[in-house]
């Protein structure tokens, strides 16, 4: 992912790393390690070659986040849950894990911040070069 990129009217920022501790205070406050861990989770029961790794932040204009794991090349990733079975971007399988972790968020906190921000997130997939990718795993 670029540094700036904007898609379906919406521009993703990479989140520079003067800013990194503030991020997930913002987006997941009190929650934010179990939401973390959540992220995380999804990406090890979604890729097979995940084996944990450095992620990027990326902010959204429409007060939307994703984590993205910073890895080369295209990423299998598996659904158990849906039969989906494929490879897309790292940047795409960020947005699959975290779109995993917050709905998993939202439904074990109960709090609709969670459920908006997956709502938002979920704007932002139509014009990524990989929303058919993403689409069909989180179907």
């Amino acid at each position: 992912m670029n540094e700036t990129t904007e898609t379906h009217g919406i521009v993703a920022t990479l989140v520079p790393e003067d800013r990194r501790m503030e991020i997930l205070p913002r987006y997941f406050g009190k929650h934010m390690i179990r939401a973390e861990f959540a992220v995380y989770a999804a990406m090890s029961s979604l890729c097979p070659t995940y084996h944990g790794g450095f992620w990027d932040y990326v902010e959204l204009s429409n007060g939307a986040f994703y984590m993205t794991p910073r890895l080369d090349g295209p990423l299998p990733i598996t659904c158990d849950g849906n039969g989906y079975d494929g490879e897309m971007s790292s940047d795409a399988a960020g947005i699959v894990a975290s779109l995993f972790a917050l709905n998993a968020m939202a439904w074990s906190t109960e709090d609709a911040h969670f459920t908006e921000l997956y709502h938002r997130l979920l704007a932002f997939v139509p014009s990524h070069p990989d929303a058919r990718q993403i689409f069909a795993a989180i179907d």
